[in-house]
């Protein structure tokens, strides 16, 4: 009978750590205060809020005698927060570069059935059915607005070590395209000429691959380019080389085709118009969305897969730093049962130990938290890498820690010190006084 009790005891446990970390997977910051302020009233407030302090306090008195154990728990829940946020930061800042690409008022036209530029083709007569299209916009000299452009890829060496070679985007446009992309800015040298065999890179490729520097010569499809300047766009335009689309075409023999449209709307409301239009239109088999869209979407797989394999770390990592805090928690319930076996007997009922111990470990687990998210925080924040995406070829971006992943890292942390202080703390409160008198 007492060992189904036992049994029943800690499944009840159990549950309420599921129970417990759904519940805190869900809350927003502003709960959290106010959680926070509650527990703070009550211990103000209240007779065992009181004596929780007083037992807590004497529990962190004792933090120095074994410095070594809460160290463990400290460093290895930083551990934890430290590497969930560096991989979900390399994540939220590949997506946020390609969510700063494009925008609502703009819109891109590809063959249909193409999930990016590289697997679409549009022919000269539908390009022209396209610019011609209700909802384009116009310049003040009555011409639409349009960009038909050339998306390719070509192997350069990188830059720290030209044994390795990855793809480059290269993208053929039109005067019209610094019109449609106006963020994109010339900081160094100058625009390309139309029908010569000039570039001008992105600040990202720049520092990425070799031989990108203005004024150098590259080989690219068998023919000499000169490097003319260096644009920032801010953006995954960064990645990329510009160069007049048609002498692009002619050196990749793309003849008068364009791989995809883009244009600009009178309005972001005219989207609606300029789609319909298309689709209706039984000469064009076409997937029109607006660049914000496009791009965001070239995101998605990339970017879920980068937060699954930095969650699934995270986790495992996290296993480990609970068995940590268990094992440092438990050693310290062993060194200190007498004390906490007086207080009981005295008139200390077992809530006030329990919240106590948890708040003891909540505490370290806070420690290592800031910890691990300062330290991800000053070597990621800001860090420049580069991917290969699904549908395109590299895109240079920047880690992005950001305040709710911080927050996030936390979260994670106080989760690991609820967990490995709850069994403890339990422990603690229902371990028999006579038994915790004679204990060590």
């Amino acid at each position: 009978m007492r060992t189904f009790k036992s049994f029943l005891r800690g499944l009840g446990l159990v549950a309420i750590v599921i129970a417990g970390l759904l519940i805190w997977s869900r809350l927003p910051w502003t709960a959290v205060l106010a959680l926070v302020a509650v527990l703070a009233l009550w211990l103000v407030l209240t007779r065992r809020g009181r004596q929780t302090l007083s037992i807590t306090s004497v529990g962190i008195s004792t933090l120095r005698q074994r410095i070594g154990a809460s160290l463990v728990v400290v460093v290895g829940i930083a551990g934890v927060v430290g590497v969930l946020v560096a991989m979900l930061a390399m994540g939220e800042g590949f997506q946020s570069t390609l969510q700063q690409t494009g925008s609502d008022d703009t819109a891109i036209v590809l063959r249909g059935g193409s999930n990016a530029e590289l697997n679409s083709v549009l022919d000269r007569d539908s390009v022209n059915v396209i610019i011609q299209a209700p909802g384009v916009a116009r310049s003040a000299d009555g011409k639409p607005v349009a960009s038909a452009e050339q998306s390719v890829v070509a192997n350069l060496p990188k830059r720290n070590d030209a044994s390795i070679e990855a793809n480059v985007p290269i993208r053929g446009v039109g005067d019209e395209a610094w019109i449609l992309r106006p963020n994109v800015k010339i900081v160094q040298g100058r625009r390309f000429k139309p029908g010569l065999r000039e570039l001008v890179v992105g600040q990202g490729a720049m520092r990425q691959f070799a031989g990108l520097d203005v004024g150098s010569r590259l080989r690219l499809a068998g023919q000499e380019w000169s490097i003319v300047g260096e644009f920032a766009s801010g953006d995954s335009h960064d990645s990329e080389l510009w160069g007049d689309a048609q002498t692009v075409a002619s050196a990749y023999r793309r003849g008068s085709s364009a791989q995809s449209v883009t244009v600009r709307l009178t309005s972001p409301q005219a989207f609606d118009t300029f789609k319909a239009a298309l689709s209706s239109d039984p000469r064009l088999k076409v997937d029109v969305s607006t660049t914000r869209e496009y791009f965001s979407k070239q995101s998605e797989s990339l970017t879920k897969v980068i937060r699954i394999v930095g969650i699934t770390v995270g986790v495992i990592m996290a296993i480990g730093a609970i068995f940590g805090a268990l094992n440092t928690m438990f050693a310290a319930i062993a060194s200190r049962a007498r004390e906490i076996a007086t207080l009981r007997a005295i008139g200390f009922r077992g809530l006030p130990v329990v919240v106590s111990v948890l708040m003891e470990t909540m505490l370290l687990a806070l420690l290592g938290g800031v910890l691990g998210g300062l330290i991800s925080w000053l070597i990621f924040n800001g860090y420049t890498a580069s991917t290969l995406g699904a549908n395109f070829s590299q895109v240079v971006f920047q880690f992005k820690v950001s305040p709710e992943l911080l927050w996030l890292g936390i979260k994670w942390a106080m989760a690991i010190g609820f967990v490995g202080g709850l069994f403890p703390a339990v422990r603690a409160a229902r371990l028999p006084v006579t038994t915790a008198l004679r204990e060590l």
